[in-house]
């Protein structure tokens, strides 16, 4: 019985390499994504006013682009949600908030993983 699930197990992860090698990089990047978001990240976003870190949001599990409503095309800011980090330490406290953000496309930002 082992086996006969070792064999199905074998061709399903087969057939699906298969299939994403057949997929264009775009649509595999895309795939990429579409599951780096299913399962979030532990991101950080800051935004900079010059060189001085004015914002800074931890455990954002995703961004995301805003499209029209009417025309559905993208707009020219994101948005997301995330822990205020009021005193810049990386660390979610305990009286600091989740909080729905957005920030122009415009703005001076970085998105990454937190390292901790």
């Amino acid at each position: 019985m082992t086996s006969l699930f070792q064999r199905i197990a074998l061709g399903t992860l087969l057939s699906g390499l298969f299939l994403l090698s057949a997929c264009t990089q775009e649509q595999q990047n895309k795939i990429s994504r579409d599951i780096q978001n299913w399962t979030g990240t532990n991101g950080v976003l800051e935004v900079y006013a010059g060189d001085k870190l004015v914002r800074r949001f931890v455990k954002v599990d995703k961004i995301s682009t805003a499209l029209g409503t009417d025309d559905g095309k993208p707009r020219a800011y994101r948005y997301g949600y995330g822990v205020l980090d009021e005193n810049f330490n990386m660390l979610a406290d305990p009286d600091e908030k989740k909080v729905y953000f957005e920030f122009s496309d415009y703005a001076t930002s970085v998105f990454f993983e937190n390292p901790r």
